[in-house]
């Protein structure tokens, strides 16, 4: 397709999009009172309609009175249910596909239902969305004139009871619109392959070959990818490889570690970087203006918000607030309703709001502690189990311990750095190190993925911590007794390198 022709008909959808951005850009609370409405509309003949008697909920006030806020756990039976081909459940349309991920406390991945109605209206919807916005707001671009390299999840997808599951972005690509197939590379043979290892190389034979325009995908796999194509191609940067490349658009985990390692592969100060906040639950976020770090609240793609206050958050007096009760500044939890069946479901993620007019936010981190510098989400539950396990196997006995990330330099991979303080230590380190990290490979499948072959993460880093280290760092934190407690893990090195200091001084 030629492409004035291409930018012509982006320029009529985007003319006509706007208008409707405009729509909740200036009444933001009734477009979203509208839409709650709406999916209690259209779910109050499901079991869960049923059972909270949706048809009779006439106001947000009746709704936070009658549906209790859930978390995983509580809804995964449902979720169950449905994988196994029942229907009616919490949506009234069957559900077919089903969004893995990790991180549950009694389950090594979440299955979070992907329906028809949010594939086109929410995820493929923020997608046309995000190309409209780039599109308006650089006039010059040439991004039709090319292909978009989409980087997807390795894992392939399963079938199961006529349902199936995968990745979200294997569930994305292979459901794609004619439009975004025609415009992107690899192919979706190469995009749903399993073997990271195979995939890779193809991804490469088949990308070389075309003329790149833009980059899609989470910067940690993004990266091993990129530094891969330097390597064979033996350029100096990525301008030698695709010289029209102008954009790449990025999300899934912070993009602030790998910011100078892109930079370098990519010299050129007029590169842009257009950041996506979504997730298995749905499509949240768009960076909507060039050479910003806040998000735009997308608030018409089927999915109501609220928000609990971190300063509340699991408290017995929990608050819990619609948008237009927000605060600039304050860190927030998230809760959604959406068009594929989670009713006021937290998804984990925290945010703040950076504007009310109109609602901009920065994603701020997870509700709990965690390490999630490549996508990994280890939470605590994870090293909890883990460590719990290696010890039971080694005889061992632990004090106090903390984790963190070593980010990727150059071309070395990333990795997890551990310091413990043992009450009972066990006859080989270097076997304890060993068997942490293959138990947590057993419960957290994303951490699995990044250290399947050492990919994208090194295995990790153990040192022992001399005795009453943690003690002492507390004492000179001010921190000893009440309520303080040792930082388990996080995705920065702040508390790691005091502690690492503070060790090697006997």
């Amino acid at each position: 397709m030629p492409i004035p022709l291409v930018n012509s008909i982006a320029s009529w959808f985007l003319k006509k999009r706007i208008s409707q951005i405009e729509l909740f850009l200036q009444n933001p609370h009734e477009v979203q009172l509208e839409l709650l409405m709406s999916l209690l509309t259209t779910a109050k003949k499901t079991e869960v309609g049923k059972q909270y008697d949706f048809a009779s909920i006439t106001n947000y006030k009746t709704f936070t009175e009658r549906i209790p806020v859930t978390s995983y756990e509580q809804i995964q039976p449902m979720i169950e249910r449905s994988r196994r081909g029942e229907s009616n459940i919490y949506w009234p349309k069957p559900i077919r596909w089903f969004a893995k991920s990790s991180g549950t406390t009694d389950a090594k991945s979440k299955f979070i239902p992907v329906s028809e109605d949010s594939l086109e209206l929410c995820h493929y919807a923020a997608s046309k969305d995000l190309l409209c916005m780039y599109l308006n707001n650089n006039e010059g671009s040439q991004l039709f004139n090319g292909k978009s390299l989409r980087l997807g999840g390795s894992k392939e997808l399963y079938e199961q009871n006529g349902t199936f599951f995968g990745d979200l972005s294997a569930i994305l690509i292979d459901n794609l619109p004619l439009w975004a197939e025609f415009s992107s590379t690899p192919s979706n043979k190469v995009s749903l392959m399993g073997d990271w290892e195979v995939k890779i190389d193809a991804i490469i034979a088949e990308t070389l070959k075309e003329n790149v325009t833009s980059l899609a995908g989470v910067p940690s796999w993004m990266l091993v990818l990129l530094n891969e194509v330097i390597v064979q191609t033996q350029k100096a940067h990525l301008f030698e490889v695709w010289e029209n490349l102008e954009v790449y658009f990025h999300g899934g985990v912070s993009f602030v570690p790998y910011e100078e390692q892109y930079h370098n592969l990519l010299p050129k100060p007029d590169f842009k970087y257009y950041e996506i906040y979504n997730a298995s639950e749905g499509f949240f976020a768009i960076q909507d203006r060039n050479n910003s770090d806040e998000l735009l609240l997308m608030l018409d793609y089927g999915i109501f918000y609220e928000f609990i206050p971190m300063e509340s958050f699991h408290f017995l007096d929990q608050k819990i607030i619609p948008l237009s009760d927000v605060e600039v500044g304050k860190n927030y939890a998230v809760v959604i309703t959406t068009n594929a069946g989670l009713w006021r479901y937290m998804i984990g993620d925290t945010i703040r709001f950076t504007s009310t007019n109109p609602y901009r936010i920065k994603v701020t981190g997870r509700t709990k502690h965690h390490i999630n510098v490549f996508g990994e989400e280890l939470i605590i539950e994870n090293a909890e189990d883990a460590l719990k396990r290696v010890c039971i196997a080694t005889k061992s006995e632990i004090v106090e311990y903390t984790a963190g990330p070593i980010f990727m330099q150059n071309k070395e991979k990333g990795a997890h750095e551990w310091i413990i303080e043992f009450k009972k230590k066990p006859e080989n380190i270097s076997e304890f190190a060993f068997l942490l990290d293959e138990a947590l490979q057993n419960i957290n499948s994303d951490y699995e993925a990044k250290r399947f072959n050492n990919l994208t993460l090194n295995s990790l880093k153990l040192h022992v911590a001399r005795p009453q280290l943690f003690y002492d760092w507390l004492k000179k934190n001010d921190k000893l007794g009440g309520q303080h407690k040792i930082p388990r893990l996080s995705n920065q090195r702040v508390y790691l390198d005091e502690l690492l200091q503070m060790n090697s001084i006997q």
